[in-house]
Order: structure tokens, then C-alpha cells, then sequence
């Protein structure tokens, strides 16, 4: 469909990528992949024709349309989002301008047996074949569904775009781009604000979309179930494999192990042949032997190796001292403002050490709760921050807050304390920040390069409470993979906001859903709660929709709303259940006998200061009550090592 022939691009001189060339053919899934700069965003802006190569080709066919998605774009803020959405259909309204100007020259004709009349006759059909064929009659119900399955409400249509975030208004972008149906989609970071909810429609979407689809993303479980092919850029050169990211990894280890035994066994025959000719370069009879050998050396094409980062960091967040049993106790809180229910009756607790989600579409109330727990706004009910508990907060809008006057590794350096202060330039490196990268100002960083600093200097502040929203939006595989671990080794509690499933994939025990002004409780990890709510709906579809619906309205109905199954099952659910409810006895016996021992150390501290004194200390009945009260409080200290043992075994 799209053919690159020996692509180069050069920036100042330096080659960029030399030599390319690849296909992209019809239904291709392409992952475009590699190291940040590595010229994954320029490959996409030359195949959409937005920049000049500095030489070869990309030859696209004439009757081949390409969508473009840019990460950034400058948005119009003039119309209503149907208006501004609409603007895509500008193809439907030509073709029916032109129909209306064919039937026209046909009604005013009268040469009904001339080659010109039945060219034009056959000019119309084709043209009323073709506007039917794109949905000329109903685009508005098409325009609907996919703006509704992209998160937006039917009372959102009618609002001026200037009333949304830049989130939701790159959201009316890619609708106009999916509604133009174009026959290759460019996207280059499609699900950066999008929910885990449009983002689940939006792979459904891919997946029946029948033209190619070519992807810049970080996403890795957004790119492992919408590609079938992964283009690697590495070292200015590509490298094609016909499979999805995650066997991608396993065979991109393999070449890279090819490749250090093929540059060792030439860095040893280079070593043998120098040797060679410094040995014999002054003997008369190996004087040939020896300009053969000099010339051999000469054409040897050095050999290199992908550029991987093997370093073996790990970061941790700092834990401050122990906060209580119970860092975060909500009873039916709820916020509103004005007539709008933001959400009601909100009850959670949770325990010194979990690591909880907050998922559910943009504008549910995710952010608004975690805004009342930093006590940032009223609300209704009742929240309770346990004992010692010190909040580490990384908001959407952190990288506003970082001094622009400093450079980025003095401000790191002012927070590292420690032994980790001789790691900064190993942390610095893995979020992207390595070499002369660090000695810059925070004011000429771009946005992402903010939040990511932003990251890394809350990665350092000693808390025991961390509150992420949304922290991945910005960073790229290996970095969130360097993040999550230190989440998941972070000894303190955590409540991350996010989308990405993969993120949250084996890190978070709960799940707090946030839907219709309510927050609904989910016991397990990302896919069990996924699980649990594709199986709602399928009970939901079944009571509501006739044993004959028709089958094509039944996988338009799919596509709309169906999450994509995962590997969890029924059965796991199930026990997950069940051992949610034995974990929550668990933690009552436990909460019960810490305060059982906390009523006895008092009541004997009470007796030990009234036998401290002269009347005290003649007293026998006291020192009898004394020996009591420590027989129980040896027997519930028991009671509470044994519950303990039995709610750490269940993990």
C-alpha cells in the first residue's frame, strides 16, 4: 500500500536513520518502536507528508487517505463538539453536492440515448453507490456512537469545545480522524488521554478498522492487543518483526545476543590480523601477506550492537517513619458542586501498605477524591487521615510547581538524601536525563521532560502515603517499568490514578471504580476488575436483548461497549472473593486485639503507678490484679500474633 525506499534523514549533519525501506501493506497493525529520539514521531510526520526526508522515497497511491494523530496539535475552540466533530464529514457534504448537481444536468437533459448521458448515468450511481457505502444518510448516528464510546455523554454535544480540557478536545481530533475513515492511521500516542474505558473501545475499534494502522505508544498492553507487527529503530538502521510487542522483546534479546558474538569474533579478528601485521611488517618475505592483511582491515564494516541500557537500577521510594493501621478511612463522602453530583456515599479503608486504583472515566471523580484526602476542598461525609501518615502528591499539573531556574540535577541533588545522592546521575539516566541532558534548566524542558523530574524528585521525599494521578502519561517503557517496581517495593500505602492496565497489572490488590456518581469497591487486581464488569455486562446484555438480535447489531454493540476478554476466569474470581471476605475478618480480629492490648497496657500502667507509691505498694489486692492483667495481656498479645500470621499467609 505505502512503500519506503532507502529513507535518510539527517539533523545537523547527523544521520538520524540511513537506508530505510519497509512496506506497509493492507490491514498491517504496525508498533513503531526504539529509544526516545530515536526519529519514531519524524518516520510518522514524513509518511503523512507533514516533513521532507533529507533522501529516498515514500510512495503513497493516489487513491490511498492517511489520518494523522499527532501527539500535540492546535485545536479550534470556535464551535460545539457536534460542530467541531462534524467538520469531518466535509467528504459526505461534497458528494452530496455533487449528486444534487449529477441529478440536476440529468433532469435537465434529454439526449437519453447519447454516450454522454449514459456517462453520466453510470458517474451518478457510482458517486450514490459510494456516498452510501461511507454512511452519506446516517453519519450523525455514526458520529454519536464514536464520540460516545471515546468517553463523550450525548449532553456533552452540544457544549463549546473552549468549556473541555486539552485531554478531551484531542479526543474530538481523533473522532474527525476516525470518521474520515481513512485508509492508513497514523497515531502517535493515541491513549495519553484517553480512560481505560475508551481505551478498551478504541482497541475494539482498531481491530475492525479495515485499513492499516501504523503506532507510536508506551502502552504496552494497548499496543500487545491492537499489533501484529513491530518496527524497531535502532542504531539509524529498522528492524521488521511479524509479531506483536511482547515476542518482539524475546526476539530483539535474541539478535542483540547474535550480535555481541558476531562483534566479539570480529573484534578477535581484528586484534589477529593488527597483531599479524606488526608482527612480520619489516620481513621482506611477508611483505605481501602483510598489505593483504592491511587491506582486508580496511574493508572490515564495523559491526554494532542495539544500544541497551543493562544497568541494574532500582529505585525505592523513601518510606518515612510508620504510619497506623489505617492511613485512609472514608464513611459516604460525596462532593458537589452546585447541582452536580460529582459522586456520593464514597466508603473505603484502606490498610498501612496497600496499593489501591482509581480507574473510571475522566470527569467521575477520581481526581476530586484525592483532592479531598490532601484536604485541598470540602466535602460531605466523613474522612479521617490515620496517624502519623505524610502524604507524597504527584498531580497532574506537578511540573508547574519545579523552580525553572534550576538545572535538573540540582534539583535533584537538593532532595536526594543519603547514599542515593551518588546515584543521581544513574536516576537522572533512566528517566531520560543522561549526559548533558541533566546540566539543563527546568525552564526550557518541554512539558513531558517537566513531569518527568517532577517524578523523580517524588521518588526521593521521604512519605509513607503516595497519591500518583496519573503517572505514566509522559514516560516510556523502560521508565515505567523502573517506576512500578519502586511503587510495588514502596513499604508504605499508595492510591495511583491511571489508565494503564499494564502498569497496574500486578501492582494494586483493589479497585475503586468510579461510575454514575458512585465509587464501588473491587477486590483483586486491574484484569479480575475488568473481568467482573465484562461479566456484568454480558448478564445486562442478556436480560435486555432478544434471543434473535441480529447479528450485525450485535457486533456493532460490541464494538461499542465490549471490554476485551482477559485471561482471568469466573473460577478465579470467585476465590478472589472469597478470600477478600476471610481477609476482612482477618483485619477486624486484628484491629480488635491491637486495641484490646492498647486497654491493657493502660490499665496496667494505671495499677504499676498506684503500686509506685507508699498506700499503693501495702496494697496485695493490687499486685493480684496486676499478675491478672498481664496473664490477659500475654494471652490477647497471642490472640494478635496468631491473626497476623493468618492475614500475612493469605498475602
Amino acid at each position: 500500500m505505502i512503500s519506503v525506499e532507502n529513507l535518510r534523514v539527517e539533523f545537523s549533519a547527523k544521520p538520524l536513520f540511513t537506508g530505510v525501506s519497509y512496506v506497509i501493506n493492507d490491514r498491517d497493525r504496525i508498533a513503531l518502536v526504539g529509544k526516545n529520539g530515536a526519529g519514531k514521531s519524524t518516520m510518522l510526520k514524513i509518511i503523512a507528508g507533514l516533513q521532507q526526508p533529507t533522501g529516498g522515497t515514500v510512495s503513497v497511491p493516489r487513491d490511498v487517505n492517511i489520518g494523522y494523530l499527532p501527539q500535540v496539535m492546535v485545536i479550534s475552540d470556535t464551535r460545539t463538539v457536534r460542530e467541531e466533530t462534524e467538520q469531518a464529514f466535509g467528504y459526505i457534504r461534497e458528494m452530496q453536492a455533487e449528486l444534487e448537481r449529477l441529478n440536476r444536468e440529468l433532469a435537465e437533459r434529454t439526449d437519453y440515448e447519447s454516450e454522454e448521458y449514459m456517462a453520466l448515468v453510470e458517474r451518478f450511481a457510482q458517486t450514490d453507490e459510494r456516498f452510501h457505502l461511507l454512511g452519506g444518510l446516517n453519519y450523525r448516528a455514526e458520529m454519536e456512537r464514536t464520540l460516545m464510546g471515546l468517553g463523550f455523554r450525548q449532553t456533552d454535544f452540544d457544549r463549546p469545545t473552549n468549556e473541555f480540557s486539552g485531554g478531551w478536545r484531542m479526543r474530538i481530533e481523533l473522532a474527525k480522524i476516525l470518521l474520515q475513515h481513512p485508509d492508513v492511521l497514523l497515531l502517535d500516542e493515541p491513549t495519553n488521554h484517553l480512560d481505560i474505558e475508551s481505551i478498551q473501545w478504541f482497541e475494539q475499534f482498531l481491530q475492525f478498522h479495515p485499513g492499516s494502522v501504523v503506532m507510536v505508544s508506551h502502552d504496552r498492553a494497548f499496543i500487545n492487543n491492537v499489533t501484529n507487527r513491530t518496527i524497531e529503530i535502532s542504531c539509524g538502521q529498522i528492524y521488521d518483526y511479524k509479531v506483536k510487542y511482547d515476542e518482539y522483546v524475546g526476539l530483539r534479546e535474541e539478535r542483540r545476543e547474535q550480535q555481541l558474538r558476531a562483534y566479539e569474533n570480529q573484534q578477535k579478528e581484528i586484534a589477529d590480523t593488527k597483531a599479524f601485521i606488526e608482527r612480520f611488517r619489516y620481513k621482506a618475505t611477508k611483505a605481501n601477506q602483510v598489505q593483504s592483511r592491511i587491506k582486508a582491515l580496511e574493508k572490515i564494516v564495523p559491526i554494532e550492537v542495539d544500544e541497551v541500557d543493562s544497568s541494574s537500577l532500582r529505585l525505592k521510594f523513601t518510606c518515612s517513619q510508620r504510619s497506623g493501621d489505617f492511613p485512609v478511612i472514608c464513611e459516604e463522602v460525596g462532593k458537589t458542586y452546585g447541582n452536580h453530583n460529582v459522586f456520593s456515599d464514597a466508603n473505603l479503608q484502606l490498610r498501612r501498605g496497600e496499593k489501591v486504583a482509581f480507574v473510571g472515566r475522566n470527569g467521575e471523580g477520581k481526581t476530586t477524591l484525592v483532592k479531598c484526602i490532601m484536604g485541598q476542598i470540602s466535602f460531605d461525609g466523613h474522612l479521617k487521615i490515620g496517624h502519623n501518615v505524610q502524604i507524597g502528591y504527584f498531580a497532574q499539573n506537578q511540573a508547574q510547581l519545579l523552580d525553572g531556574e534550576l538545572s535538573v540535577f540540582d534539583t535533584i541533588d537538593r532532595v536526594a538524601r543519603g547514599d542515593i545522592r551518588l546515584q543521581i546521575r544513574n536516576i537522572l539516566g533512566a528517566f531520560m536525563f543522561g549526559g548533558e541532558e541533566s546540566d539543563k534548566k527546568v525552564k526550557v524542558l518541554s512539558g513531558g521532560e517537566r513531569t518527568r523530574l517532577a517524578m523523580i524528585k517524588l521518588l526521593l521525599e521521604p512519605v509513607n502515603l503516595l497519591i500518583l494521578d496519573e503517572p505514566t502519561n509522559h514516560l516510556d517503557m523502560r521508565s515505567k517499568d523502573v517506576l512500578k517496581e519502586a511503587v510495588r517495593d514502596f513499604d508504605g500505602t499508595a492510591i495511583i490514578v491511571s489508565h494503564d492496565r499494564d502498569f497496574l497489572d500486578g501492582l494494586v490488590s483493589r479497585v475503586y471504580e468510579f461510575a454514575g456518581g458512585k465509587v464501588r469497591e473491587h477486590i483483586g487486581g486491574i484484569y479480575d476488575y475488568l473481568t467482573e464488569r465484562e461479566g456484568e455486562r454480558e448478564a445486562t446484555a442478556g436480560k435486555h436483548e432478544p434471543a434473535d438480535v441480529d447479528t450485525n447489531k450485535k457486533a456493532e454493540t460490541n464494538l461499542s461497549t465490549a471490554a476485551p476478554s482477559t485471561s482471568a476466569s469466573k473460577a478465579d474470581w470467585e476465590q478472589q472473593k472469597s478470600l477478600a471476605r476471610q481477609r476482612k475478618k482477618l483485619e477486624k480480629a486484628v484491629t480488635d486485639a491491637e486495641l484490646a492490648v492498647q486497654e491493657l497496657e493502660q490499665a496496667i500502667a494505671i495499677i504499676e503507678n498506684q503500686l509506685s507509691t507508699t498506700e499503693g505498694g501495702a496494697d496485695m489486692t493490687l499486685y493480684e490484679k496486676h499478675g491478672r492483667l498481664k496473664q490477659q495481656l500475654a494471652k490477647a498479645e497471642d490472640e494478635w500474633a496468631e491473626a497476623m500470621e493468618r492475614l500475612e499467609a493469605l498475602g
